[in-house]
């Protein structure tokens, strides 16, 4: 930053959003990078990323994707994939460590790996099971054009009015 620039303190959601851009950076996928951050009361606690269970193969030190070597479209064919979501990630290094995420954030970041750009849109239909479950309220999205924020309880009230309808969805 030169000394005439001024200095733009970003608010809480672009804070955390960044945190999440950084988090991606660890993810193994060779398609997406997704980053992850659970935060209660303006504090930290969870992060994740989207990558192979721990210690086992992943593919970037494969230096291949099944997915990508098949043209299997985003959002589909989940179980032929060797990453946990980095939503669930975050969930589950919460519960590893004993620590409650209900009523809680979660900011979700997400990239092209080739173009770098940005991959928003709202989780997958398993990750908003599990984020309905683990108690989170709020989930933030970095979208190309600014920020989505998903309000679980309506994600819950949907469900109520139509419970097939998440079924009959596309991809995300």
């Amino acid at each position: 930053m030169n000394k005439k620039e001024k200095h733009v303190r970003p608010d809480w959601d672009e804070h955390w959003l960044e945190m999440a851009k950084v988090v991606s950076k660890r993810s193994t996928c060779l398609r997406r990078r997704f980053g992850a951050v659970i935060v209660n009361k303006n504090v930290v606690i969870a992060t994740g990323y989207n990558g192979a269970p721990r210690e086992t193969p992943n593919c970037f030190d494969l230096g291949k994707c099944y997915r990508k070597e098949r043209n299997i479209p985003a959002g589909s064919n989940y179980e032929k994939c060797r990453s946990v979501h980095a939503e669930a990630n975050a969930i589950i290094n919460a519960a590893r460590e004993g620590i409650s995420i209900k009523n809680t954030e979660l900011y979700l970041y997400g990239e092209d790996a080739d173009s770098f750009e940005i991959v928003g849109g709202k989780p997958c239909k398993m990750c908003r099971r599990m984020i309905i479950n683990a108690g989170i309220q709020i989930v933030a999205v970095k979208e190309k054009e600014g920020i989505q924020k998903y309000y679980v309880k309506d994600w819950i009230d949907e469900a109520k009015l139509d419970p097939f309808k998440e079924l009959d969805e596309e991809g995300y």
